[in-house]
């Protein structure tokens, strides 16, 4: 069984989607490669795909400029043993049921019942991850996941009645645009436009488990959305300015752990420490605080003077915890 297999990979993929069609033309190999492959993909693929020197040899020119495939038939779709293995496995999780019906889950349980699983969930163990989850099982939470999965792929304008991090009772018209799932806080969050007669308001984060019922208008929001600029209407201000020592292996660490974040990093070459800005949606300030105190005296926060002392101000909670109301130097 050969996991390293290139049917497994984007490459193979690509070309097997666009092998589906008798006829295609120039733009949407350039286009499904842009849309489904990697940044660098258009650098390179599309020599590869087209009629050329370069050509894998999968198309040829036709008289009237477009492309013809070269096979008689699209290429069979086949679930090797390993694939299975995965599904299978996938099946014990609880937020597959947020994607598909019990009726198809049952069909593919019993069309992969001689399957053993690749893995089974009770062989991993979770560090460093908050204990409220959301309730996969529930069925309000399942209803309303997909009526948000439903909102987000048409662009639906939906009344939203939810519960506020302080407890408040909220609702409102939106616009959902993306949905998002935190493995650190085992939830799903969506992220939206308020809505003041069909016109942006403001931006926000639902999480899904707060989420008491999700109405459909029956109108979808037809203004062009891009989720880059609603990103940049969220940025912090001012990055969070953080040096990291490469004590522990902290950098990669580090790195890793905020491979998502917009960043810049400058390496000091006689100290061997880097000094990180990092950029983040000022409603996750919280969050980012807590994900850099994680790494303890790997990492010191430099700025900005607010998050600094929220910083401070949290382990000076946690030692009074742990040893009393003791004065302590700073």
């Amino acid at each position: 069984m050969n996991i390293f297999s290139e049917i497994y990979g984007t490459y193979f993929r690509i070309a097997a989607k666009l092998l589906e069609n008798e006829i295609t033309d120039e733009k949407n190999v350039r286009e499904t490669v842009q849309r489904e492959g990697f940044r660098d993909s258009v650098l390179f693929l599309p020599q590869k795909l087209l009629p050329g020197e370069e050509s894998w040899g999968l198309f040829s020119r036709m008289p009237d400029g477009t492309l013809g495939r070269i096979t008689k038939k699209a290429p069979v779709k086949v679930l090797t043993k390993l694939q299975k293995m995965w599904l299978k496995s996938k099946l014990s999780d609880p937020r597959i049921r947020l994607f598909m019906d019990d009726e198809n889950l049952a069909a593919l349980e019993k069309r992969l019942g001689d399957i053993p699983p690749l893995y089974r969930r009770e062989q991993f163990g979770i560090t460093d991850r908050f204990k409220d989850s959301d309730d996969f099982y529930s069925e309000e939470y399942i209803r309303n996941f997909r009526a948000a999965l439903e909102a987000v792929r048409k662009r639906r304008i939906v009344c939203v009645e939810f519960v506020s991090g302080r407890g408040r009772r909220m609702s409102g018209k939106f616009v959902l645009l993306k949905l998002e799932y935190s493995p650190k806080n085992d939830k799903f969050r969506v992220y939206c436009y308020l809505l003041r007669n069909d016109k942006i308001q403001g931006s926000g984060i639902i999480n899904i488990g707060r989420i008491r019922s999700i109405t459909d208008t029956g109108r979808c929001f037809r203004t062009p959305v891009s989720m880059d600029e609603y990103f940049l209407s969220r940025k912090c201000s001012s990055p969070a300015v953080i040096r990291v020592t490469d004590a522990r292996n902290g950098v990669e660490r580090f790195m890793l752990e905020f491979a998502s974040y917009e960043k810049h990093t400058v390496r000091d070459l006689e100290t061997g420490e880097y000094t990180v800005e990092l950029w983040y949606d000022t409603q996750d300030e919280t969050e980012l605080l807590i994900r850099l105190l994680s790494f303890g005296p790997v990492i010191e926060i430099l700025g900005p003077p607010q998050l600094r002392s929220q910083a401070a101000e949290r382990v000076r909670r946690q030692y009074e915890l742990l040893y009393g109301d003791k004065k302590t130097d700073t």
